[in-house]
């Protein structure tokens, strides 16, 4: 299932539907109600006798992946079939293909560059950059758990936000300290944070960010709003601090203005770090 649709215009659709099959030699009543069942599980029988120009964009979808269907196989093969439908239609077809998923219980290999898409419909996501494979796990462990910059800035609508800490020693305690950015060492990191002066990366997901407290230790952003998007319920900042530009999801009733100075806190299981050199992030230690 690619795509394009790939249907043939002077056919049916039930024709395009039993057109594999006829290939194959299936004998006729074989197609028949192989063709019949994909229909009704895809909600296109009142549609067989039509042609595709007479179809919605994701009623012609539905007709590719109904071709796959008919075809009983042991894995599907999904090309980015989603991208040619406008933002409704992909949340309708997305849901489409979970509840085939469940019903046939199949193996679905789905190809994307829409995070949300694998985030939502994956069982298992395997995050690849520039030909490698970064990452093979489960939408939650790639979402806590990031191996390195590339999949922790993939993962997550808003992308994560990054900033340049410096470990640094004074009296005894430890810390992280950037430019407007104070991060007490989180605990899963004692282990791994090295000596002082060492330079990392700190990551931290827009939605993860919060206005007014917090329980719990928690680092502190300080930043000023430039651009604020009202979402409803939510609002989404843009603003300049941490040495850089700085995206927050926050709860709209604060009713946050271009201008404003900002506290902006995040609880320090949130925090992310990761070396500079290497990109790779730092290991998770025990917390005592």
């Amino acid at each position: 299932m690619f795509q394009s649709y790939a249907l043939y215009p002077h056919m049916s659709i039930r024709d395009n539907l039993a057109f594999g099959l006829k290939l194959r030699h299936i004998p006729n009543a074989q197609i028949e109600a192989r063709v019949k069942e994909a229909a009704a599980i895809l909600d296109l029988t009142r549609y067989l006798d039509r042609k595709p120009r007479e179809l919605s964009g994701g009623q012609r979808q539905r007709v590719a992946l109904g071709r796959a269907i008919v075809r009983e196989p042991a894995v599907f093969l999904m090309d980015e079939p989603l991208s040619n439908l406008d933002a409704k239609l992909r949340v309708e077809t997305r849901a489409n293909i979970l509840r085939l998923h469940q019903r046939l219980n199949t193996t679905f290999v789905y190809v994307t560059h829409d995070q949300i898409e694998a985030m939502t419909m994956g069982t298992r996501i395997a995050v690849m950059n520039e030909g490698r494979l970064q990452q093979v796990g489960t939408p939650q462990e790639l979402y806590d758990r990031p191996i390195n910059r590339f999949v922790a800035g993939f993962i997550g609508s808003p992308s994560m936000n990054f900033a340049t800490v410096e470990v640094s020693s004074a009296d005894g305690a430890v810390a992280l300290q950037g430019s407007n950015i104070t991060v007490p060492v989180p605990p899963q990191f004692k282990e791994s944070l090295g000596e002082s002066g060492r330079q990392l990366i700190v990551g931290f997901r827009p939605e993860h960010l919060v206005l007014g407290p917090v329980t719990g230790a928690t680092a502190t952003v300080n930043a000023k709003a430039e651009v604020v998007e009202y979402l409803g319920n939510e609002e989404l900042i843009h603003a300049s601090g941490a040495g850089r530009d700085i995206v927050a999801l926050v709860d709209s009733s604060y009713r946050v203005r271009p201008g404003d100075m900002l506290e902006l806190r995040i609880s320090l299981d949130r925090i992310q770090l990761f070396d500079p050199e290497t990109n790779f992030a730092l290991p998770f230690g025990s917390v005592a």
